[in-house]
């Protein structure tokens, strides 16, 4: 456990300058897939916050109080993983209830937050650094809400992009992968006010 970790701290360095996107880029491919249209972005954005939260707190409470007391700390990778996939099917049942024009934009993107390397890395990083169960809670809900904000940031700056006289040679994914870096350089430049470690 972090004792000194002072929750608002880490909750804006999550969001910001370790964001889990921009800072250890995970989670990529569904964040280049998708960023092209803002409505998909958001809808995918809240998705990955409610995964990444929900599971870190299953994941952080099946580590204490199973894992590790049984001495099953092996199993630990594919005990996340099940859980992050039982998530992800459930947010895919509810979702298509509630939104079938939102879980359509989605498509494949939905299912696929399931293998999305941020989901399972948040819940690595809690394990690594000890987090407590509140700690575990606020750095996930802040990585999912910094992922989210990345991706939202992301289609705004391709809707104008699409305006934009961009060399023939860099349309498309060229001027996105620029744009990326761009915004990982932004995140980062705050770096000296706030890290989670």
């Amino acid at each position: 456990m972090v004792p000194d970790l002072n929750p608002v701290v880490l909750l804006f360095a999550s969001i910001f300058t370790s964001n889990i996107l921009l800072a250890n880029f995970l989670g990529m491919c569904s964040f280049i897939s998708i960023s092209k249209d803002m409505k998909s972005s958001n809808g995918l954005g809240l998705a990955v916050t409610v995964v990444l939260t929900l599971t870190a707190m299953l994941n952080w409470v099946l580590l204490q109080y199973v894992l590790i007391p049984l001495d099953l700390l092996y199993l630990r990778y594919i005990i996340f993983i099940i859980v992050i996939a039982a998530t992800v099917q459930i947010l895919e049942m509810v979702i298509d209830r509630v939104s079938p024009a939102l879980y359509m934009s989605l498509g494949i993107f939905l299912p696929l937050i399931t293998v999305n390397c941020a989901i399972l890395g948040v819940a690595l990083f809690m394990q690594i650094r000890n987090y407590s169960f509140l700690q575990t809670v606020i750095f996930a809900f802040g990585s999912g809400l910094g992922w989210w904000l990345a991706i939202v940031a992301l289609a705004a700056i391709q809707k104008k992009l699409v305006k934009a006289p961009v060399p023939a040679g860099l349309k498309g994914p060229g001027i996105t992968l620029i744009t990326i870096g761009f915004m990982a350089m932004a995140f980062i430049g705050f770096s000296g006010m706030l890290s989670v470690q």
